[in-house]
């Protein structure tokens, strides 16, 4: 029998369906978007465009839901007119002086209304004009005035362009903090989680016990790279040293006239783009395709990305198989994903102050010291995350003495491995007990030379010991160490259900943005790709309340 699908999921929840159908939210009805009250008014009073909300009775007539676009059915659920005081903030408006520009909120429904059909910015200035869509330019506040391309060009790069941003510190593998900047744009996505919970679609349980998956995510740059080895030098006047010769490539020596100001093998329009060899592997311990001696590796896996790299903190829900993005930053694609999400936990609690975290789940590149640390001692969180490879891993006979084995297993001082016996959830410790199993007849883990089997001088043989050795181990082992450690055992069904939908949302976000056409960015620059990518995943999120509203519409119809 064919497993259901998420739609089928949600149909047959009663509950559900009643709760966020139109007949129980027009109560609500306009969903106001949400303006903290420590929010300045927007400095700006004039404006060649004015967007104010024309009503939801439209939406009575059930062959709206089926009809409409998800970007329609929004127009008329939410209120964007609080938006005007936040996005005039993001744009550094001090006074109502010198030119009248188009309305913020304006420009921010147009761009989405651009993100949903897929058009380029000449594509979305000459849909405007057209007759057929003379309704929708009308909810977004234009009457006969509207913008130009570069005028659009003009907003992507304010937005997204934020100087003196300020940082916050996080922990590095290596001991050296790191500073991150603190992205602006996050607070457009924070407000949409909080109008999603307006409308009941966050509810409350997941709230006080979320499932939180980061996940990274590469774009190549609009601009096709000719040099793999581009750097900051190679943007200042000549002459410069070139970092392919120090590799042994040919490079470029910049005598030209045509490299004076900027190597030509360089790309201008994208400064911050970076190359990076993405292999796909995250060097899980049990990849199939790892050379056991690393010489004998014939080619290196993977692919070639000169571009950005994106990263968002989701959040899952697994009873009704939605995921939404709570956190974003955007950076050029050779800088590490580590120190960002990291930044991105520290955040939670500015952002949404009365989230619950469960626990965090996702792959091994965030199987690293700093970011279980975090998850542990900040959020009190469980760690879910996939195990990370390291050296120390590969000679079996030390993992007695240390304790555990490589998947993080504690193992008693004859190299039996101890058993789970469940995560202790008010002291934040995991138990597990050896069961005395060497009386059992069963193989140890690791055979240690010179040692009888079943070795007669284990002390907890004794039968006062019930469950033989017992060890609790919270934020790390006996030895300090914590990369191995997490709260349900790697590999169990457990683990693996929760891994599972850290791999759907991060599959999920991934497919959508291509479905944008946002995999190789449209635009030039870090500021205006920034923008795009941060518009992408609150659209996201705004998009998940329009269509979820309208599945749960047509089914209490049906």
């Amino acid at each position: 029998m064919a497993s259901a699908t998420p739609e089928q999921t949600r149909g047959g929840e009663a509950e559900w369906v009643a709760q966020l159908g139109f007949a129980h939210l027009q109560a609500k009805l306009p969903l106001p978007w949400p303006r903290p009250s420590d929010t300045a008014a927007c400095p700006k009073l004039r404006f060649r465009s004015h967007y104010r909300y024309l009503g939801w009775e439209e939406l009575r007539e059930e062959s709206r839901w089926e009809g409409q676009s998800l970007f329609a059915l929004l127009l008329s659920l939410v209120d964007f007119s609080p938006l005007r005081a936040v996005l005039g903030g993001l744009m550094h408006w001090h006074n109502d002086r010198g030119w009248m520009p188009f309305d913020p909120v304006s420009i921010f429904l147009l761009k989405l209304w651009q993100l949903e059909n897929r058009w380029n910015r000449s594509q979305v200035v000459a849909n405007m004009r057209r007759p057929e869509y003379a309704q929708i330019a009308a909810r977004m506040g234009f009457a006969g005035c509207y913008p130009t391309e570069g005028g659009l060009r003009y907003i992507e790069t304010c937005l997204g362009w934020q100087t003196d941003l300020p940082k916050i510190e996080v922990p590095g593998e290596d001991g050296q903090a790191a500073e991150v900047a603190v992205q602006p744009l996050n607070v457009l996505i924070a407000q949409s989680i909080d109008l999603l919970r307006q409308a009941g679609l966050v509810r409350a349980e997941l709230h006080q016990a979320a499932l939180l998956c980061p996940d990274g995510m590469l774009h190549p740059a609009a601009s096709h790279r000719d040099c793999a080895s581009v750097q900051e030098a190679c943007y200042q006047p000549a002459p410069r040293h070139c970092a392919a010769r120090e590799k042994g490539k040919r490079g470029c020596d910049c005598s030209q006239s045509a490299c004076q100001q900027v190597c030509r093998f360089a790309t201008p329009r994208d400064q911050q783009a970076r190359f990076v060899w993405y292999s796909g592997s995250n060097s899980r311990p049990d990849n199939p395709n790892q050379a056991l001696v690393p010489s004998q590796q014939k080619s290196p896996h993977g692919k070639g990305v000169y571009g950005y790299r994106s990263l968002t903190l989701q959040l899952s829900d697994p009873r009704y198989r939605f995921n939404l993005s709570l956190l974003a930053d955007f950076q050029p694609a050779n800088l590490p994903e580590l120190p960002f999400a990291t930044a991105q936990l520290l955040q939670l609690g500015s952002y949404y102050p009365d989230l619950k975290v469960m626990g965090v789940s996702g792959d091994a590149a965030f199987g690293c010291e700093p970011f279980l640390h975090t998850v542990y001692a900040t959020l009190h969180a469980r760690r879910l995350v996939d195990l990370r490879a390291h050296k120390t891993d590969q000679d079996p006979s030390t993992w007695p003495t240390r304790g555990y084995d490589d998947k993080g297993r504690p193992l008693c001082p004859f190299g039996y491995g101890l058993s789970s016996n469940g995560f202790d959830a008010e002291h934040r410790r995991h138990k597990w007990t050896c069961e005395q199993a060497c009386l059992r007849d069963s193989t140890p883990r690791v055979t240690i030379p010179e040692v009888t089997y079943p070795p007669p001088e284990c002390p907890y043989q004794d039968p006062q010991y019930q469950h033989g050795k017992v060890i609790n181990v919270a934020e790390h082992f006996a030895d300090g160490s914590l990369r191995l450690v997490r709260d349900l055992p790697v590999g169990s069904p457990s683990w693996k259900r929760f891994y599972h939908q850290a791999r759907n949302a991060s599959e999920a976000r991934n497919a959508f943005l291509e479905s944008l056409d946002l995999k190789r960015l449209p635009v030039y620059g870090l500021q205006r790709g920034k923008f795009a990518i941060f518009l992408a995943d609150v659209w996201r999120n705004l998009s998940t309340l329009a269509r979820l509203i309208r599945e749960a519409t047509l089914a209490a119809a049906a």
